[in-house]
């Protein structure tokens, strides 16, 4: 008997079928456990909000840190997934011969409309299975931000978190790590 099995790829392979003009930046694909996944396209709030979030933690972090937008991180599990903003250890100059690690990254941010489920099961999976110690989801539909932190992976072997907590638009939260620094909600939800 004949079994059919999709082709997975590695990060070397991945990168392979980049660097051959295979795969460009306007393709929009992301490497997820081996396989090529579409991204969607992003709207308008999404947008905005990634940019406003992205320009508020340059300033309540400035040089402490890296803070990437959109740009890809480098996971374990045959991942490099590109998420909506990343905060990482060291100088941007640290990540000239690879994309940040998991052992590099404080946080991970996912904003999330359409994309919300995938998000919130896929991605936040595959972030606690690299053991990622913090995630958050900007969720555009219900105007919160659910914060996720301590990754485990259970006795069925499935990865995720042990907690999560909602925060709303009316409140700020500090950044783990910085906790002299509140990050203030109202501005990061777009309002038309």
């Amino acid at each position: 008997m004949n079994v059919v099995t999709p082709k997975r790829f590695t990060i070397d392979e991945y990168h392979r079928l980049i660097s051959l003009g295979f795969l460009t930046e306007s393709d929009h694909i992301e490497l997820i456990q081996g396989e090529l996944i579409q991204m969607t396209a992003k709207g308008t709030p999404h947008t905005v909000c990634s940019s406003i979030l992205c320009r508020q933690l340059d300033r309540l972090l400035g040089d402490r840190v890296v803070i990437r937008g959109q740009d890809p991180i480098t996971l374990p599990n045959n991942s490099e997934p590109e998420p909506d903003v990343v905060i990482a250890r060291g100088r941007d100059e640290d990540y000239l011969a690879h994309h940040p690690y998991a052992e590099d990254i404080l946080l991970v941010i996912e904003i999330s409309d359409s994309t919300l489920t995938y998000d919130q099961t896929t991605k936040l999976k595959l972030y606690a299975e690299a053991g990622i110690d913090d995630y958050w989801i900007v969720n555009l539909n219900a105007r919160q931000l659910e914060r996720y932190n301590q990754p485990y992976q259970n006795a069925q072997g499935e990865f995720n978190y042990l907690s999560k907590q909602i925060s709303l638009p009316n409140q700020s939260v500090a950044i783990s790590g910085f906790e002299d620094s509140l990050l203030d909600l109202s501005r990061i939800f777009p309002t038309l």
